[in-house]
Protein backbone atom coordinates (compact mmCIF):
# COMPACT_ATOMS: atom_id res chain seq x y z
CA UNK A 1 0.00 0.00 0.00
CA UNK A 2 0.84 3.59 -0.26
CA UNK A 3 2.40 5.87 2.65
CA UNK A 4 -1.07 7.97 2.23
CA UNK A 5 -3.12 4.50 2.56
CA UNK A 6 -1.07 3.40 5.26
CA UNK A 7 -1.67 6.61 7.49
CA UNK A 8 -5.41 6.45 6.53
CA UNK A 9 -6.15 3.55 8.78
CA UNK A 10 -5.96 4.69 12.14
CA UNK A 11 -2.61 2.36 13.85
CA UNK A 12 -2.19 1.48 17.81
CA UNK A 13 1.28 3.21 18.72
CA UNK A 14 2.73 0.60 18.80
CA UNK A 15 1.68 -0.98 15.61
CA UNK A 16 2.67 2.54 14.16
CA UNK A 17 6.32 2.08 16.09
CA UNK A 18 6.45 -1.38 14.73
CA UNK A 19 6.36 -0.52 11.19
CA UNK A 20 9.30 1.93 11.61
CA UNK A 21 11.18 -0.67 12.99
CA UNK A 22 10.24 -3.61 10.42
CA UNK A 23 9.51 -1.73 7.36
CA UNK A 24 12.48 -2.74 4.22
CA UNK A 25 14.80 0.12 3.38
CA UNK A 26 18.02 1.86 5.03
CA UNK A 27 18.26 0.15 9.00
CA UNK A 28 18.79 4.30 9.84
CA UNK A 29 15.93 6.43 9.75
CA UNK A 30 16.23 10.04 10.32
CA UNK A 31 14.36 12.47 12.44
CA UNK A 32 13.11 14.79 9.78
CA UNK A 33 11.74 11.76 7.85
CA UNK A 34 9.76 10.91 10.95
CA UNK A 35 7.95 14.15 11.11
CA UNK A 36 7.35 14.15 7.00
CA UNK A 37 5.44 11.02 7.04
CA UNK A 38 3.64 11.17 10.62
CA UNK A 39 2.55 14.87 10.46
CA UNK A 40 -0.74 15.45 12.74
CA UNK A 41 0.87 12.22 14.82
CA UNK A 42 4.21 13.22 14.93
CA UNK A 43 4.78 15.22 18.23
CA UNK A 44 3.87 11.41 19.73
CA UNK A 45 6.54 9.36 17.77
CA UNK A 46 8.96 11.55 18.49
CA UNK A 47 8.36 12.11 21.90
CA UNK A 48 8.52 8.11 22.11
CA UNK A 49 11.59 8.20 20.35
CA UNK A 50 13.08 11.00 22.69
CA UNK A 51 12.48 8.71 25.37
CA UNK A 52 14.48 5.31 24.05
CA UNK A 53 17.36 6.22 25.42
CA UNK A 54 15.87 5.76 28.76
CA UNK A 55 15.19 2.29 28.03
CA UNK A 56 18.27 1.20 26.25
CA UNK A 57 21.61 1.46 27.46
CA UNK A 58 23.84 4.31 26.07
CA UNK A 59 27.37 5.03 27.03
CA UNK A 60 26.53 8.38 28.58
CA UNK A 61 23.93 9.50 30.80
CA UNK A 62 20.50 8.69 29.47
CA UNK A 63 18.53 11.87 30.78
CA UNK A 64 21.21 13.89 29.30
CA UNK A 65 20.11 12.60 25.81
CA UNK A 66 16.21 12.46 26.03
CA UNK A 67 15.59 15.50 28.19
CA UNK A 68 17.08 18.49 25.94
CA UNK A 69 14.21 16.87 23.20
CA UNK A 70 11.00 16.35 25.18
CA UNK A 71 11.87 19.62 26.29
CA UNK A 72 12.20 21.09 23.11
CA UNK A 73 8.84 19.19 21.96
CA UNK A 74 7.38 20.43 24.71
CA UNK A 75 7.91 24.13 24.36
CA UNK A 76 6.73 24.00 21.19
CA UNK A 77 3.25 22.68 22.24
CA UNK A 78 3.28 25.01 25.30
CA UNK A 79 4.00 28.10 22.05
CA UNK A 80 0.43 25.98 20.23
CA UNK A 81 2.33 24.50 17.79
CA UNK A 82 0.51 21.57 16.21
CA UNK A 83 3.20 19.94 14.40
CA UNK A 84 6.97 19.90 15.91
CA UNK A 85 9.60 22.28 14.35
CA UNK A 86 13.24 20.72 14.49
CA UNK A 87 16.62 22.43 13.35
CA UNK A 88 18.21 21.25 9.95
CA UNK A 89 20.68 19.67 11.98
CA UNK A 90 18.61 17.79 14.32
CA UNK A 91 16.21 16.82 11.53
CA UNK A 92 19.48 14.47 9.93
CA UNK A 93 20.06 12.84 12.66
CA UNK A 94 19.62 9.23 12.06
CA UNK A 95 19.07 6.62 14.55
CA UNK A 96 18.80 2.80 13.82
CA UNK A 97 15.25 0.89 13.32
CA UNK A 98 17.00 -1.77 15.46
CA UNK A 99 16.90 0.35 18.39
CA UNK A 100 12.85 0.56 18.04
CA UNK A 101 12.55 -3.17 17.58
CA UNK A 102 14.31 -3.46 20.99
CA UNK A 103 12.48 -0.43 23.11
CA UNK A 104 9.25 -2.34 21.77
CA UNK A 105 10.64 -5.70 22.51
CA UNK A 106 11.34 -4.68 26.42
CA UNK A 107 8.13 -2.40 26.82
CA UNK A 108 5.92 -4.14 24.53
CA UNK A 109 3.89 -5.59 26.87
CA UNK A 110 3.13 -2.39 29.03
CA UNK A 111 2.40 -0.58 26.00
CA UNK A 112 -0.21 -2.95 24.99
CA UNK A 113 -1.58 -2.47 28.51
CA UNK A 114 -1.75 1.14 27.80
CA UNK A 115 -3.39 1.06 24.47
CA UNK A 116 -6.20 -1.25 25.61
CA UNK A 117 -7.13 1.17 27.69
CA UNK A 118 -6.96 4.52 25.15
CA UNK A 119 -10.08 5.81 22.40
CA UNK A 120 -10.47 8.95 20.77
CA UNK A 121 -11.91 11.35 24.38
CA UNK A 122 -12.10 14.40 26.04
CA UNK A 123 -10.76 16.31 23.01
CA UNK A 124 -10.77 19.42 24.80
CA UNK A 125 -7.63 18.23 26.28
CA UNK A 126 -5.72 18.22 23.02
CA UNK A 127 -6.89 21.65 21.82
CA UNK A 128 -6.04 24.91 23.15
CA UNK A 129 -5.12 25.57 26.65
CA UNK A 130 -4.91 21.78 27.21
CA UNK A 131 -2.86 21.27 24.70
CA UNK A 132 -0.51 23.96 25.45
CA UNK A 133 -0.57 22.98 29.56
CA UNK A 134 0.29 19.28 28.23
CA UNK A 135 3.57 20.86 26.51
CA UNK A 136 4.44 23.36 29.11
CA UNK A 137 4.12 20.32 32.15
CA UNK A 138 6.40 18.45 29.08
CA UNK A 139 8.97 20.46 29.19
CA UNK A 140 9.00 20.73 33.04
CA UNK A 141 9.55 16.48 32.45
CA UNK A 142 12.61 16.84 30.68
CA UNK A 143 13.98 19.03 32.51
CA UNK A 144 13.70 16.59 35.32
CA UNK A 145 14.45 13.82 33.45
CA UNK A 146 17.63 15.26 32.23
CA UNK A 147 18.80 16.14 35.92
CA UNK A 148 20.79 13.15 37.72
CA UNK A 149 18.37 11.65 39.56
CA UNK A 150 18.96 7.70 40.60
CA UNK A 151 16.55 5.47 39.44
CA UNK A 152 13.93 7.79 37.91
CA UNK A 153 14.73 7.31 33.96
CA UNK A 154 12.88 4.49 33.83
CA UNK A 155 9.40 5.60 35.55
CA UNK A 156 10.31 9.47 34.21
CA UNK A 157 10.18 7.67 30.98
CA UNK A 158 7.08 5.36 30.86
CA UNK A 159 5.11 8.69 31.83
CA UNK A 160 6.38 10.01 28.46
CA UNK A 161 5.74 7.02 27.25
CA UNK A 162 1.84 7.19 28.35
CA UNK A 163 2.00 10.89 27.29
CA UNK A 164 2.76 9.35 23.34
CA UNK A 165 0.15 6.76 23.27
CA UNK A 166 -2.10 9.56 24.25
CA UNK A 167 -1.23 11.90 21.73
CA UNK A 168 -1.11 9.53 18.79
CA UNK A 169 -4.92 7.65 20.17
CA UNK A 170 -6.27 11.21 21.05
CA UNK A 171 -7.12 9.67 24.38
CA UNK A 172 -7.44 13.15 26.26
CA UNK A 173 -8.32 11.21 29.42
CA UNK A 174 -4.78 9.53 29.43
CA UNK A 175 -3.57 13.02 29.10
CA UNK A 176 -4.93 14.45 31.94
CA UNK A 177 -3.39 11.12 34.03
CA UNK A 178 -0.37 12.03 32.38
CA UNK A 179 -0.74 15.97 33.36
CA UNK A 180 -0.86 14.21 37.22
CA UNK A 181 2.37 12.06 36.77
CA UNK A 182 4.71 14.70 35.18
CA UNK A 183 3.77 16.73 38.17
CA UNK A 184 4.60 14.09 40.63
CA UNK A 185 7.56 13.62 38.86
CA UNK A 186 8.61 17.02 39.11
CA UNK A 187 7.35 17.10 42.48
CA UNK A 188 10.35 13.92 43.18
CA UNK A 189 12.73 15.99 41.40
CA UNK A 190 12.20 19.10 43.59
CA UNK A 191 11.96 17.14 46.86
CA UNK A 192 15.88 16.33 46.52
CA UNK A 193 16.78 19.68 44.96
CA UNK A 194 19.82 19.95 47.74
CA UNK A 195 20.68 15.85 46.44
CA UNK A 196 20.79 16.96 42.72
CA UNK A 197 22.96 20.66 43.20
CA UNK A 198 25.67 18.05 45.42
CA UNK A 199 25.51 15.78 42.68
CA UNK A 200 26.01 18.29 39.73
CA UNK A 201 28.67 19.99 42.33
CA UNK A 202 30.81 16.89 42.50
CA UNK A 203 30.59 16.13 38.06
CA UNK A 204 31.41 19.66 37.72
CA UNK A 205 34.61 19.12 40.20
Amino acid sequence: PSRMQADATPERTSALLERIAREDGHPDISLGELLDRFDGRAFGVLVVIATLPAFLPTPIGAGAIAGPLVVLLGLQMAWGLQHPWLPRWLRRRSFARARIARFLDRLGDGMARVERLCRPRAPLMLEGAGWRLTGALMALHGVALSLPVPLTNYPFGFVLVMLAIALVERDGALVAICWTLMLACVGVVAALGDAIIETLQRYAA
